[in-house]
């Protein structure tokens, strides 16, 4: 019984009944014009309901009255982008006419009801209503009293409940809107998990290159050793700073060109820091890489940052092996190094992730895993991409 009673306690029932009501407000007006044929408003909705603006209206309209408090109530507050757009919202503001005249109907025949019962409980003759009001003065009327009101507020509660149904059919987002919302979230998505790498490669491959510096000079004992591994330190952590600048610059300003990324042009710098964390690095860089667009020689870099940030990690100072070739319209990039016991160090295989996710927006393709006794980083990026 406290169920069936319960819309009586929240506010959404009645703000509802306020919704349905609105429309009578411009019947009301049109009352005064012509009485005879107030059916006409339904005809002068059908223009406005074919303004774009006036879809925003409704939506807002709907999210304040028919489903307050919900965080996602499902209505399009944006104009009408189409003409099956603007033709729904036509629909959705018949059906709230509709609705509302029958809810303001059934309210005002309830209460006259209801009040031409009391008279005729209490001895009076004269009534409202035409069949009631016939009717002879008797006590036992009191008793079906509740009956209108009964009806009024199941008219109140389905009605409120009808009509947020049609809002969430008419009025909910149409299949461009909806695609334009995934396209946008696809967006953010990707530019987070591009800032993610970015951080990832960057910020990981310097505190990498840190740690092995820091752990060899500590064992070696050598004052030179110690004085060349915190040089090498400073300079890996200066440049970790600017990439970190340079991410930071992408939250910063959206339109930031990606052109302040390192390419592979500035390859040296990383096979230096290698080499003075004790790697011993063999590296060959063969083919116009000048010629290398852009994105794929930003991605490249990337992608042999983390690479050899994972052989660090994980394989400590051992001889490395890189490649990078640039020919027949395709770069190709190896990093091999031998296979060791692993060594405990940050970092869960986001990286290798990582690089293959680079190359698959590129286009091409990467492979990370065992080879013939060695570990083996492998990409292949298409130029033309």
């Amino acid at each position: 019984m406290a169920r069936f009673w319960s819309p009586l306690r929240r506010g959404t029932t009645y703000t509802r009944l306020l919704h349905l009501w609105v429309p009578m407000l411009v019947v009301s007006v049109w009352m005064f014009i012509d009485p005879r044929r107030p059916w006409l408003v339904a005809l002068f909705v059908i223009p406005a309901g074919l303004v774009a603006g006036v879809r925003t209206g409704e939506g807002v309209q709907a999210q304040w009255m028919l489903t307050p408090g919900e965080k996602d109530p499902g209505f399009s507050v944006a104009p009408s982008r189409t003409w099956r757009d603007r033709l729904r919202t036509v629909v959705w503001l018949e059906v709230r006419l509709a609705l509302g005249a029958l809810v303001s109907y059934v309210c005002v025949w309830a209460l006259m009801v209801a009040y031409t019962l009391v008279r005729l409980a209490l001895g009076y003759t004269d009534g409202d209503v035409p069949v009631l009001g016939a009717l002879s003065p008797h006590g036992a009327y009191a008793l079906l009293v509740p009956l209108p009101l009964l009806a009024m507020y199941g008219a109140v509660v389905g009605l409120g409940l009808l009509v947020t149904a049609a809002a969430r059919a008419l009025l909910g987002p149409s299949a461009a809107e909806r695609f334009a919302a995934l396209e946008e979230r696809t967006e953010l998505l990707l530019e987070r998990t591009r800032i993610a790498r970015e951080l990832h490669d960057s910020i990981g491959h310097a505190l990498t290159v840190a740690v092995v510096q820091a752990g060899a000079a500590r064992a070696a004992g050598d004052p030179a050793f110690t004085a060349r591994a915190l040089e090498a330190i400073e300079e890996t952590g200066r440049t970790a700073l600017e990439d970190l600048e340079r991410v930071l610059g992408v939250l910063r300003e959206s339109a930031r060109p990606a052109s302040g990324r390192p390419t592979l042009a500035e390859a040296d710098r990383l096979l230096d820091s290698a080499r003075a964390s004790g790697a011993v690095v063999d590296a060959r860089l063969s083919g116009p890489l000048e010629t290398v667009p852009g994105p794929v020689s930003r991605e490249s870099y990337r992608i042999l940052q983390e690479a050899l940030t994972n052989v660090l990690r994980h394989a400590g100072p051992v001889p490395v092996r890189v490649r990078v070739d640039v020919e027949a319209g395709v770069l190709r990039l190896e990093v091999r190094n031998p296979l060791t016991a692993h060594i405990p160090g940050p970092g869960g295989g986001s990286g290798l992730r990582g690089i293959r996710e680079r190359a698959a927006l590129l286009g091409g393709q990467a492979s990370t895993g065992p080879d013939a006794g060695d570990w083996r980083v492998r990409a292949e990026l298409p130029l033309g991409s």
